[in-house]
């Protein structure tokens, strides 16, 4: 058996498979709504951290017709266990008729990062 290379030993000390955290993605219509959703799901444990971006333009296709908007995007990181609630939540506190809510997984991350997530947040194994 060869030993473990020094630099993969390394980086399995500072990353870590996350299958259990998410970044949700969800668009507002101002900095207003943003900041206010923003607070009320960091205040609520059902997320850990919310960057707000924007403003940017989004380009789409709303009831038959070609529509463009100024807008902001909530970049929400949870855990999984976490999403069901947050995506309900984050619906009745949308002003949208059908908000943008995207889950996408994350595959890997700083491991201190990833555990500091995990116990900011509500889930199955804390704080329900």
């Amino acid at each position: 058996n060869k030993p473990p290379c020094q630099a993969c030993h390394e980086q399995q000390k500072t990353m870590n498979t996350a299958t259990d955290t998410l970044v949700v993605m969800c668009t507002m219509p101002d900095s207003e709504a943003a900041h206010a959703v923003a607070t009320t799901l960091v205040s609520e444990h059902l997320a850990a951290c919310i960057n707000i971006t924007g403003p940017m333009t989004s380009i789409y296709h709303w009831e038959g017709q070609l529509e463009q908007a100024t807008e902001h995007l909530l970049l929400i990181k949870t855990a999984a266990a976490t999403y069901p609630q947050l995506e309900t939540r984050l619906k009745a506190l949308h002003p949208y008729e059908v908000p943008e809510i995207l889950a996408l997984p994350v595959t890997s991350g700083l491991a201190s990062y990833l555990a500091w997530l995990g116990a900011s947040v509500i889930n199955s194994h804390s704080r329900n």
